[in-house]
Parts: C-alpha cells; structure tokens; sequence
C-alpha cells in the first residue's frame, strides 16, 4: 500500500509539475503573441502615418504654408496614442509641432532620437522606453526639405499586455486550482486509478492547453483564419475553450473593422491613400518585366477652397461626395475592370488605369471627368461652378516606382492649374526641369536684397487734367548675375508662393518711402508728390501692415497723405471683414488705398462701399483696346462714372498712346501712367524730373 501511495504521490507530482510548466508556457506564449501582436500593428500604423503625412506636407513645406501644415498635423496628432508630431526643415529646426502659436518654431529638436531622424534619407523607427518614433524625410527632387517625426505612446499599449497576460493568467490559475482539488479528492481512491487520472488529465486537460497555446500564437502572429477551437464540455476547461475562440472572433472582428477604417475613406466611401499605395506596390510588382503599362490620374478640384470659404465647410463636404460620385460614375464605365479610384485627402483623387492602350484610355477618362466635373454643382440650393485640374502620369514610361509616379502625377496636376486649370496634362521630363528651375530662383531670390541685386523704380503718375507729375509707383527689379533681369511676374510669384514675399514687401516699403522723402526738396509745386507701393496679399492677411507702415512713415520722415498702398482686387474682396478692418486702421493714419487691375476680379463697385478704399486703378487690358473694342470703352466709362459718384479718384495704367490719354482726359479719368507719359526710372532720375 505505501508503495502504491508512492507512486501515486510521484503520479501527481509529476502531473502538477507538468501542469505548471504548461502554465508558464502558455503564459509566456500569451505575452509574446501579445507584445508581437502590438508591436506589428505600431509599426505597421506608424510607417503608414507617416508616409502619407510625408506625401501630404510635401508641398505645404516646399510653399512655407505653415497653415496647411498646422491643419494636417493637428489631425495626425489626434489619432490614438500619438504623443507628438513634428515637421522639422533639412537643419533639423521645428517647423510645426501642431500647436496654434508654434511656440518652438525654428527651435532645433534636442531629444535623444532627434540627430537619427535628421539624419536619416529613409523611413525610419525608432524604439525608447516611453515611445515609439517613426520619421521620414521629405524631399523635392534633389532638395532635402526636412521631414517628419511621429511618437507613439508605449504606456497605453503596455497597460493593455499587462492587463490581458494578468486575466489569462489568473484564468490558467484559476484552473489549475481547481484541477488540483479534484485531483486531491481522487487520493482517496484506490490507487488503480492512478494510471486512468495520468491519463484523463492528458486528455482533458493538457491537450486543449495544448490547443490554447497554440491558438494564442496563430493570433499573435495575425492569423485569424486558423481552425477554429470547439468544446462540448460543460466543466471549466470547456468554458475557457469557448471564451477564448469568442476572443478570437472578437479580435478577428475588431482586425477587419480596423483595416476597413485604416484603408477607406470615411467621407465619400472611396479607397484611402494608403491602400491605393498598397495596391499600386503590388501592382507594380506584377507588372515589372511583363511589358504592360498603366496610368495614374491625379484629380484635384479648382478653387474648393472658395466653397469652404464661402459656403461653409458642410457644403464643402457635399460637394466633395457630388464630385466623387460623379468620378466613381466615370471611373465604372471608362476605366476597365482593373480601375481603382481613391480619394488622396482633401480635395484631390487618383485614379488607376490599367486595361489596354492606357495612353488613350486615360485621355479619353481625363476629357469625360473635365467636361462632367465643369457642369454645376447644386448645394446648399445653390448653383456651384467648380472644375478640374489633372495630372497624367504612365508606367514605366515616366517612371518605374510609386513614390516617383506619384510625384510626377501631382507635378502634371500643378502644371494643370498653371495651364489655366480645368484641363488635363501628361507629365514630361521638362515639368521636372520647370520645378527645378523654380526651386533654384526661390534660393536665389533668398538674400538677393542683401546682395544689392533687388531693387526699384519709379514710373511716373500724371493728372489728366494740367499733365502734371503728381506722383511714381515703385516697382521691384532683379538684376541676377548669372540670369540677368528676371521678369517681375515671374520672381515676384515666387516670392509670393514661398513666402518671401513677407520679407521683400516690408523693405520696399521702407525704401520707397525713403525716396519719396527726399522729392519735395526738388518739386517747386505746392502739392509734393506722392509714392504708390503695391502690397501683397500675404501681407495683407499677416494683418502686421498698419504697423510696418507706421513703422516706415516714422523712421522716413514721409507724411502718411503721401503714401499711396496698392492692392489686388481678389486681395481685398477674398477677405472684406478682414480687409475693411484693417484699411480703416490705415486711413486713420492718412495713408490712401488704391484697388489695383480693378475689374479683372469677381467683384463689382458695388463692394466698394464696404471696403473703405481712395482709388481705383483701371486695368491695362480695357486702356490698351479702349479705341477698338467699344466695349472696353463703355466699360472704362462706366466705371469711371460710377467711381466718382462714390468720390473714389480713378487711375488708367498702361497709357502706351497719344490718342488713350486724349480719352481718358475727355471721359474725366483723374490720373494716368505708362510707358507714352513717362517710362519706369530710378530715384534719382525721377527727382531730377521734378525740377
């Protein structure tokens, strides 16, 4: 009997110790697959963040939009477990960290991953204690631009392993405990039954522990589709067997609602930008080597912004879905089986093409998609007439990779809009040479006022009248000494678009007005001449104009009455409350305001009694066919008309003939300008005119 105990005692703590070994296992398998699970799921979430957060703030960085670069930060730093996001240039200083007042722009980043990232030409992850950090640079053409850091929260995502691996654990104890008793309980048995416990225990227990563990696994690694765990037994064994495959339903379902969710577009339903990439990888990984081509068509809507503007951002919203039901219309009939249509963010959608001659099909799609999207939206009750511009880009003629057919896609878009918008374009290598030569004269005009290469002219200003001098307008030159005089239209959009032009407008401001000081020492009239300076619409918007004016008319010694400011039209009217508020600002100083090309814009005179402006200079283009078009006649009459009524003074530019100021004095025009009265001269020269 004692020998039967023996090895009855030896039976069971073989068994127990079996057991606990079991436990640990699965413990420990349970923990692993977990943290595997986890792990993947950040990377895999963070890489995707932060290469479409690269792709999305490409041009944003490039053109210094600091708002549209704070507008996709702010979304990326709201998505769960993100800590911060950074958007930092090629120096590695903060460009935005997706507050609203920036506070460390321009600060360099100090933290410990911050030199790795800098330094880093390609997707890069980063592992700490409290974060994960996924960076990448962003880049046009050969120019490094900076690039973009994510960090991701790992307190969360351990709290979450910790609290799971605790509830499997207390669970396997749970069991065991309750094993354990049973199996004391059969002590008092006869100690036949030793052989039949070893092996109901093998059978009931290690075996679906067995099947626990290895299911964990298959889930830690991804894989839902495994066999599916079934049990009819009503003890704990089978209630731990069927929790655990209703976990795994839980967990596979929550999988397929996160990818629908991480690879489609919320607002119009529609593939998302990161599944597109996945899909085009793939298939351009088919592709290769099997001689067949495909296209992309990067669509993006002319002038949305006006609707949000205007219209409200709900309205921008219905009319985003209208044009994506309207491509998706589009797409299904000309497109092929194999088309995909995604919306990239924002206002801009691509689409892939890939049966037959894509060339021809994807002419055809772009004329079809710019004729239907021209017809007018209705929104709100509103009739809306919106557009598009595209961009055309084919594999492997332009290019053999994603990232680069993407590119030339948004390059052949931009040039697009350039066309005039609402047309169609197919890339060409001479569009890369175009963002090329572009991005060189941004870096070029970079400091040009400091090398001396910038600088003005003045183009006299006549009354009608007596033909007397009354004032100049200041005109900004560059003289480059490698490219010679570039033309102001050209530079000077440049300036605009870079933001350049927030550092250029403020010293030909103060410069103009240095001259101007100087022209009543050489006028023997009583009325000293005025000098007009022509004001961005960047400047405008900063909302710092009444003091950089009030900062110039004080250092120069000019009186405010002698400093005429002109702006755009589109300028004033995009923005009247805005505008209105600060050029009442400027006129109680004394500083008069002229509405520049006035009649080329969408508004009328009828919001020149909300925007409080002194002058309105007529457009080149109704002076220069005034004698041959009798409608630019009635037009410049009218307005003319119209403006005195409201007490404005009225200015013609671009007077180039005897028999044009002969008219405009006849129909009452106030002042005139052009190269038939007087060509653009420097100070000096236009001093010694006053004499």
């Amino acid at each position: 009997m004692g020998i039967t105990l023996a090895v009855v005692f030896a039976l069971i703590a073989v068994l127990l110790q079996r057991q606990a070994m079991m436990q640990r296992e699965v413990d420990v398998l349970g923990r692993e697959a977990m943290q595997s699970m986890a792990a993947d799921a950040l990377n895999r979430r963070g890489e995707a963040m932060v290469e479409q957060l690269a792709d999305s703030l490409t041009n944003p960085l490039y053109f210094s939009d600091l708002d549209a670069i704070g507008t996709t930060v702010r979304a990326a730093a709201r998505q769960p477990d993100v800590a911060y996001v950074l958007v930092y240039d090629a120096r590695g200083n903060i460009v935005h960290d997706g507050s609203y007042d920036i506070s460390a722009y321009g600060q360099p980043m100090t933290d410990p991953l911050a030199h790795a990232a800098v330094s880093s030409d390609r997707l890069l992850t980063q592992w700490s204690r409290q974060v994960v950090d996924v960076s990448e640079g962003i880049s046009i053409g050969n120019e490094r631009l900076g690039g973009v850091r994510v960090g991701y929260s790992l307190a969360e995502i351990r709290a979450s392993e910790e609290r799971a691996a605790n509830n499997l654990n207390s669970r396997l104890v749970e069991l065991g405990r309750r094993h354990m008793g049973w199996i004391v309980l059969l002590l008092a048995a006869l100690a036949a039954v030793c052989v039949g416990i070893a092996w109901y225990a093998q059978r009931t227990l290690v075996k679906p522990i067995r099947q626990l563990a290895e299911a964990a696994h298959a889930i830690g690694v991804g894989n839902y589709d495994a066999e599916r765990l079934s049990s009819d037994r009503k003890d704990e064994v089978g209630e731990l067997v069927r929790a655990f495959s209703s976990m795994n339903d839980s967990i596979a379902r929550h999988d397929r609602d996160v990818r629908r969710m991480a690879y489609t577009d919320a607002l119009t339903g529609l593939t998302n930008r990161l599944a597109f990439r996945e899909s085009l990888d793939h298939r351009l990984m088919m592709l290769r080597g099997a001689g067949r081509q495909l296209a992309l068509l990067f669509a993006d809507i002319d002038d949305f912004k006006r609707v949000n503007d205007t219209l409200g951002h709900e309205a921008g919203d219905d009319v985003l879905v209208q044009f994506a039901n309207r491509i998706r219309d589009a797409v299904e009939r000309m497109g092929g089986d194999d088309s995909l249509l995604a919306r990239f963010g924002g206002d801009e959608f691509v689409i892939l093409i890939q049966n037959g001659d894509v060339r021809a099909s994807a002419t055809q799609l772009a004329e079809a998609l710019v004729k239907e999207l021209g017809q007018p939206l209705v929104v709100e009750g509103r009739q809306v007439f919106l557009g598009t511009s595209i961009g055309i880009t084919l594999f492997p003629e332009d290019a053999s990779g994603a990232t680069s057919l993407m590119k030339n896609g948004d390059i052949a878009m931009y040039q697009a809009k350039v066309a005039g918008k609402n047309c169609y374009r197919f890339y060409s290598r001479a569009m890369d040479q175009a963002v090329e030569r572009r991005v060189h004269m941004e870096q070029e005009l970079r400091g040009a006022w400091e090398r001396g290469e910038l600088s003005l002219v003045y183009q006299p200003i006549y009354r009608l009248m007596d033909h007397r001098i009354v004032g100049a307008e200041a005109l900004l030159r560059w003289q480059h000494p490698e490219m010679g005089a570039v033309a102001p239209s050209v530079f000077i959009d440049v300036a605009e678009q870079s933001g350049l032009i927030e550092t250029i407008g403020p010293r030909v401001l103060r410069a103009a007005c240095a001259a101007a000081a100087h022209w009543n020492a050489h006028s023997d009239s009583e009325e000293a001449p005025f000098v007009a300076v022509n004001v961005s619409p960047r400047q405008l918007r900063s909302g710092d104009l009444p003091e950089e004016v009030a900062s110039s008319l004080r250092d120069t010694g000019l009186p405010a009455s002698r400093l005429h400011l002109e702006l755009t039209e589109t300028a004033v009217i995009g923005d009247e409350a805005h505008a209105s508020a600060l050029l009442a600002k400027l006129h109680r100083t004394g500083v008069k305001v002229w509405l520049d090309d006035f009649g080329t814009g969408f508004s009328g005179l009828s919001h020149l009694r909300r925007v409080p402006v002194d002058g309105v200079k007529i457009d080149r283009s109704f002076i220069a066919d005034m004698q041959r078009d009798p409608d630019d006649l009635a037009l410049t009459t009218a307005i003319i008309a119209m403006a005195h009524s409201l007490g404005i003074t009225v200015v013609a530019e671009g007077v180039e003939k005897e028999a044009q100021f002969d008219i405009l004095r006849d129909r009452g025009c106030d002042l005139a300008q052009g190269y038939w009265l007087g060509h653009p001269m420097s100070a000096a020269e236009f001093a010694h005119l006053l004499i």
